[in-house]
């Protein structure tokens, strides 16, 4: 949400003690074309993920946690001054295995982009607000039993010192990992308690604050999550009936609506290897087939072979997998996607599908107003990545959709709202790799305990 100027252009409100910057009138015609004009400097066009694991980086940048069942998860960071904190090098761990499992190269934000519903106001808060340098410092009671980590941020927004405690690493319950009473066998429950890891931080961009959190399973599982936060825009109280809310006493006031369209960037390298396959899943109920049979369910199996703009149906789902690795039961080992509740915006070309497949290119790191860009005549959206090219090293951006209409409990300050999606582990391993021991051969057959 920004300020709007005498003159009907938009500055950022914010002026830091560090730097003053003025944002350019963003036209809505340049932000489709994806121009790259901003308010900031380009960032520096990122390096390659390194392909060894996470002991390269030094231990400052690095976090490793072993969870109380026994799964450790590895990995490295580090700041960009658009996409903010960026993991690299994650790789997990569970009970039974003897080495890490890389699941990802890298994991990073692609984009958060806010159309408000009048039409007269559009952002792209990564590129054009250069989110990273709004990094917050955390205290303590934000990052409770954890370690906040110190972030060297070269052109801070907020802040005169650029060394800002910015990124917290802490753990978490999350409440059943399992419950089993094993009534036809040991007359036992079996139950467990599952334990995450968290990392997460904290970027202010005009009156939003985002909380960018990864979060880390025991059982391999891995959640991507943006919540909203901080405060509605006191600029944004001038849209009609049908494209706002009233807040505060009577309808004087208005906040406009808009949406959150939150882009995330993953770059597979299961088993170590960045050769994968895209498989597609699609399930189709029949009709009952009469005389006492009830509908069948078919499920149909496509590879992926070319770049893809993909969208959500009703029983389907996309998994990668690996070309390097099976786990013991000689299964390939794969991740699947696993979307979260999503509000579609169609009106931008790149925010129309719901995940998009595409070939690794060092240049494509956003998905809008891509910078520092590809080379004349190359698109600057990830729509436009997706032109043909054979997968056999797939990117994957994941789009998720929050349409904001206000409420009078958003203010003040706002309730957070989240909105994400995760990948969860498909044959990673033999087992749930949380299996107690007195299970641990009931694999395949378990009713003979084989």
């Amino acid at each position: 949400m920004r300020e709007q100027s005498a003159t009907g252009g938009f500055r950022l409100p914010r002026l830091s003690p560090a730097r003053k910057r003025s944002a350019v009138v963003l036209a809505v015609a340049a932000l489709a074309a994806g121009l790259t004009t901003g308010a900031g400097p380009a960032t520096a066009q990122p390096k390659a993920a390194p392909a060894a694991a996470a002991p390269d980086c030094s231990a400052a940048y690095r976090v490793e946690q072993k969870l109380a069942s026994g799964t450790t998860w590895r990995m490295c960071w580090r700041f960009e001054s658009k996409a903010g904190i960026v993991l690299e090098d994650i790789s997990y761990q569970p009970p039974g295995e003897t080495k890490p499992i890389k699941v990802l190269n890298s994991a990073k934000l692609a984009q958060i982009h806010v159309p408000y519903d009048d039409g007269r106001s559009e952002y792209n808060d990564l590129t054009r607000y250069d989110f990273g340098n709004g990094l917050m410092n955390l205290n303590a009671g934000e990052c409770p039993g954890g370690t906040i980590k110190t972030v060297k941020v070269p052109e801070p927004s907020y802040y005169e010192n650029g060394s800002i405690k910015g990124l917290c690493t802490t753990t978490r319950a999350r409440g059943h990992a399992y419950r089993l009473y094993n009534a036809y066998q040991d007359n036992k429950v079996y139950q467990a308690q599952g334990k995450d890891l968290l990392v997460y931080s904290v970027n202010k961009v005009d009156w939003y604050e985002y909380i960018t959190e990864w979060r880390f399973q025991d059982d391999g599982t891995i959640h991507m999550n943006v919540g909203a936060t901080g405060s509605l825009s006191p600029y944004d109280y001038d849209a009609g009936d049908g494209r706002s809310w009233p807040i505060g006493k009577g309808a004087a006031a208005k906040a406009d609506s808009h949406s959150h369209n939150v882009f995330w960037k993953l770059d597979f390298a299961l088993d170590g290897s960045s050769k994968a396959k895209v498989e597609q899943y699609d399930s189709k109920v029949s009709a009952p087939a009469g005389a006492g049979n009830g509908p069948t369910t078919k499920t149909t199996r496509t590879t992926v072979t070319k770049e893809l703009a993909g969208d959500n149906k009703n029983m389907r789902w996309w998994r990668v997998v690996s070309s390097a690795g099976k786990n013991k039961d000689g299964h390939p080992r794969s991740y699947e996607l696993v979307p979260g509740p999503s509000s579609k915006y169609a009106g931008r070309a790149f925010t129309k599908h719901d995940v998009y497949f595409t070939q690794y290119r060092k240049c494509e790191q956003y998905a809008s107003e891509n910078q520092p860009g590809c080379g004349a005549g190359t698109g600057s959206s990830v729509d436009k990545f997706v032109n043909g090219q054979t997968l056999t090293q797939p990117v994957v951006w994941m789009n998720i959709g929050f349409h904001h209409i206000a409420r009078d409990e958003d203010q003040q300050p706002m309730p957070v709202h989240w909105q994400g999606f995760s990948i969860a582990p498909r044959d990673v391993t033999a087992m749930n790799p949380l299996t107690p021991a007195a299970l641990a051969g009931q694999n395949g057959n378990w009713n003979s305990g084989s």
